[in-house]
């Protein structure tokens, strides 16, 4: 008893900060993409930079003018590849919304990364699973296509000004983005379980390390910031916007690795996908994204499948991997 109790603390805090900073998260993405929608790459760029300059101090000391490395448990090399495929899922994800394909559909077609991360898991850590686990995730993939497919027009267009060809490519990129994300966990899950909950360093360099890789995209950066600051009167609110965009990502991301940390890639998907179910009904509720009953079908299936896998997952014996 006296270990559970600081145990479920322990998670409680995960979760708040993932559920709090996640879903505050994605109130203030959309609300600076409605003032843009082509400020993708400045917002990726904003969000990286903040969190690099917010944990430097903790990795890095300076000696003189000179910063120097401090002590650390994961070898640079292994955060590599890791900081390839979160920039490039980042930006993709953030350049969707230009794409004619709407926040709802977009929430809900993300959280195919449940099936893609177990077929990720059979494949390359030989893991297996049970035929509850795999009904679960096939009633997720039916939900995603169902959901995509009904292809809800944003609320400022109408369902005839929706150009077939740019929804698609849109949807190109969110399936590239699904399988770099699934990517990422694995490569996080291996990190973790090889040297242990660094979280923090996970949060910091995969950040830090990608800000070189923007070199080449300054121009879209500079034009993004342009953009968003003659989208309202006053510059002052998409500023406050995006600060607060910037706080709540970093809030939500350190709740991410925690939980990644601690748990296997599909198990955080689980939980990743019951988060995008209330980000969901928050982007419908409170900006009055389309909605109709095929993309409400779609939802539902999505989210029924985690719970099934949910149970699935605890009613499973426990084995070794």
């Amino acid at each position: 008893m006296g270990t559970a109790v600081p145990f479920l603390i322990d998670y409680g805090t995960i979760l708040t900060l993932l559920f709090g900073g996640c879903c505050a998260n994605v109130w203030t993405f959309e609300r600076l993409l409605k003032l843009s929608p082509e400020f993708g790459t400045a917002l990726t760029f904003s969000q990286m930079l903040f969190i690099s300059i917010q944990g430097f101090g903790r990795f890095f000391s300076l000696d003189g003018w000179i910063p120097r490395l401090k002590p650390n448990k994961v070898p640079l090399r292994n955060w590599a590849a890791q900081v390839f495929v979160q920039t490039a899922g980042s930006l993709l994800n953030n350049w969707v919304y230009a794409f004619d394909v709407p926040l709802p559909i977009q929430i809900v077609f993300r959280s195919a990364g449940l099936a893609v991360s177990m077929i990720f898991g059979y494949m390359f850590l030989k893991r297996r699973y049970s035929f509850g686990q795999i009904t679960a995730v096939g009633l997720v993939s039916i939900g995603v296509i169902l959901a995509t497919l009904s292809r809800s027009s944003p609320a400022h267009r109408g369902p005839s000004e929706v150009d077939p060809h740019r929804y698609t490519l849109g949807v190109t990129m969110l399936t590239i983005s699904l399988v770099m994300t699934a990517v990422l966990g694995l490569l996080q899950e291996r990190v973790y379980v090889r040297y242990g909950p660094c979280w923090r360093e996970g949060v910091f360099f995969t950040h830090f390390l990608s800000l070189p890789l923007f070199l080449g995209l300054l121009p879209q950066v500079t034009r993004g910031f342009q953009q968003l600051l003659i989208s309202s009167d006053t510059w002052s609110i998409p500023c406050m916007i995006l600060a607060a965009n910037l706080v709540t990502q970093l809030v939500c991301v350190s709740g991410v690795n925690q939980l990644a940390s601690r748990v296997s890639s599909v198990s955080t998907n689980i939980v990743l996908t019951t988060r995008k179910a209330l980000s969901l009904c928050l982007s419908v509720w409170w900006f009055g994204n389309g909605w109709n009953g095929q993309l409400g079908l779609g939802a539902t299936l999505v989210f029924l499948g985690s719970l099934l896998y949910t149970q699935a997952q605890v009613s499973q014996p426990k084995r070794k991997t």
